[in-house]
């Protein structure tokens, strides 16, 4: 009887034995396939049969994780916030490829659309798009991880946070290249070569002391709204969330590309005002006193709407801040 007990272990050894290198087989291959459909795009498109064989009821234990966007990006459907989500998410995914993390293999990205996956959106009872979820290599698929984009919004560098929590992987954004500045600087360039060679029998253009006044503001507003510091670091033109999108950074350590132009427009106003407060002040000058009582009144009404303005935000990024003009 001993000996019968001992062959059935060594059997049952040898089959779980068999079983795990079959197992460890079906991984290597799933895996291949899963780095063969990332080469060829960042983002893995799921149907039901691809999300059931690779996340899914039907995948061999995983060593690895999954970040999935719900989504509905047919033009049927008209959801112009899933386009704008997808568009975040393939900078996260791009990011990634090119990042160390990289060549892991251990996490990938996949989109599950509604009109080739209904019955994803089924099994994991979503009725909203766009969706983020996170399957864990040891989790269970029926109850991932979502990212609340209603309270943090959908941004690439939102998902690269999320993603570090989840997977201890620091992700840094590559944005595709910005040429909206290159080509105001050329254009600028261009007109003031034209400009000088128009006036290059005469040095009194060059001399003007309104022209040099104007470009010194310009200069000074230009470099106190931030636009370096979105130049450096790749700033996101805003936080886009589920119903409505956030324009102003609430936190003073960032800001948006639309808050930098509201910057420089309010600055902008905050100096137009000041000019005309002092033109309309100066003495000595025969001038229609009315025009320049009007003319001061117009520069004070500006120098405090957007001042005010400015005092706004700035207490929105300043949590606590208590002082306010109009505003």
């Amino acid at each position: 009887m001993t000996s019968s007990l001992f062959t059935f272990n060594i059997a049952l050894i040898l089959l779980g034995a068999l079983v795990a290198i079959a197992s460890a087989g079906d991984l290597d291959k799933q895996i291949e396939q899963l780095n063969d459909l990332m080469d060829r795009r960042p983002i893995i498109r799921l149907n039901g049969q691809k999300f059931n064989k690779y996340v899914g009821k039907d995948s061999v234990p995983r060593n690895y994780s999954f970040i999935i966007v719900m989504t509905a990006l047919s033009p049927q459907r008209a959801c112009q916030i899933c386009r704008q989500a997808y568009d975040e998410f393939l900078i996260t995914a791009n990011s990634y490829q090119v990042s160390p993390h990289g060549q892991s293999k251990r996490l990938y990205f996949g989109l599950v659309d509604y009109d080739e996956g209904s019955d994803v959106f089924n099994s994991l009872n979503i009725n909203s798009a766009p969706c983020f979820l996170y399957f864990s290599e040891k989790g269970n698929y029926n109850t991932p991880d979502e990212l609340n984009i209603q309270r943090l919004g959908y941004g690439s560098d939102v998902i690269t946070r999320w993603i570090a929590e989840k997977t201890g992987m620091q992700i840094k954004i590559i944005r595709p290249p910005n040429l909206f500045v290159p080509i105001v600087l050329g254009l600028f360039c261009l007109v003031l070569a034209g400009i000088l060679y128009l006036s290059r029998n005469s040095l009194t253009l060059i001399f003007n002391r309104n022209i040099w006044a104007f470009s010194a503001v310009a200069l000074v507003l230009l470099m106190t709204s931030g636009q370096m510091w979105n130049h450096i670091r790749g700033a996101p033109l805003m936080q886009r969330g589920r119903g409505q999108n956030t324009y102003i950074h609430a936190s003073s350590s960032g800001q948006f590309v639309i808050e930098t132009y509201m910057v420089i427009v309010i600055n902008a106003g905050i100096a137009i005002g000041i000019v005309l407060m002092t033109d309309g002040l100066k003495s000595g000058e025969r001038a229609d006193s009315k025009r320049k009582k009007l003319t001061a009144r117009i520069g004070f009404g500006m120098l405090v709407v957007f001042f005010s303005l400015l005092l706004s935000i700035f207490r929105q990024k300043s949590y606590g801040y208590p002082y306010r003009l109009l505003f």
